[in-house]
């Protein structure tokens, strides 16, 4: 049965149990930790859900930061150092992810606390996270404040793709499905996703075709 939530009942929900039900419609969504640095290279690492491509020529990716009406390391890091990393969440190590959203003290380094290892690339100035297998490197280009709730549009530019060029299909798609990747649905419920097919270009005379088929018995 179909049940209309409309703005007053939503409005009414408490605040926690809102937050979860607005953060459930949107699907699942990529799990990935964001490596930044500051002026001294002490590391910093945030997992991060909001991550979605803006373009591919200049080839750029976004992401949704939360009001900096706290101390955000993450973002501080980014405005004043200009680079970060985006990294892939492994399956494996979800867990180790999720604690990256605790709270630790400034001086404490996520990589350090939660097990994961900053890997630093010639001529790049944020760490990536050596565990994760699809890792992307990006500088800056323009962030936005977003009136309607402060929160914050980071807008990066592709610099480096660090990736085994094995999944990587003919026509240039990459195959994350061979990458045993985390994704997320809601704040805090994990998932594997499994693919189902890749189709052909859609066009309005022709039906809908499929170009491969993926085993779902997974």
């Amino acid at each position: 049965m179909t049940n209309l939530f409309d703005s007053g009942v939503i409005n009414d929900m408490p605040q926690r149990y809102r937050a979860n039900f607005i953060n459930s419609l949107s699907g699942y969504k990529s799990a990935n930790l964001i490596g930044t640095c500051d002026a001294n290279r002490h590391t910093n690492l945030a997992i991060v859900t909001s991550v979605f491509h803006v373009g591919a020529n200049p080839p750029l990716m976004g992401m949704i930061m939360r009001p900096h009406t706290v101390t955000r390391d993450t973002l501080g890091n980014i405005k004043e150092q200009g680079y970060y990393t985006i990294n892939a969440v492994p399956v494996s190590m979800y867990m180790q992810a999720h604690q990256t959203s605790a709270r630790y003290n400034p001086e404490q380094s996520e990589f350090d606390q939660c097990g994961f290892t900053p890997c630093w690339q010639e001529g790049f100035a944020a760490p990536f996270v050596k565990e994760s297998p699809m890792r992307v490197g990006l500088r800056v280009e323009d962030t936005q404040r977003i009136d309607a709730n402060q929160t914050e549009l980071v807008i990066g530019r592709i610099e480096q793709v660090w990736l085994d060029s094995n999944v990587i299909e003919d026509d240039g798609t990459v195959d994350i499905s061979q990458l045993s990747l985390a994704c997320v649905s809601g704040l805090d419920t994990y998932h594997k996703a499994n693919p189902l097919a890749k189709m052909a270009y859609a066009k309005p005379d022709k039906a809908p075709s499929q170009i491969k088929l993926f085993n779902t018995d997974q």
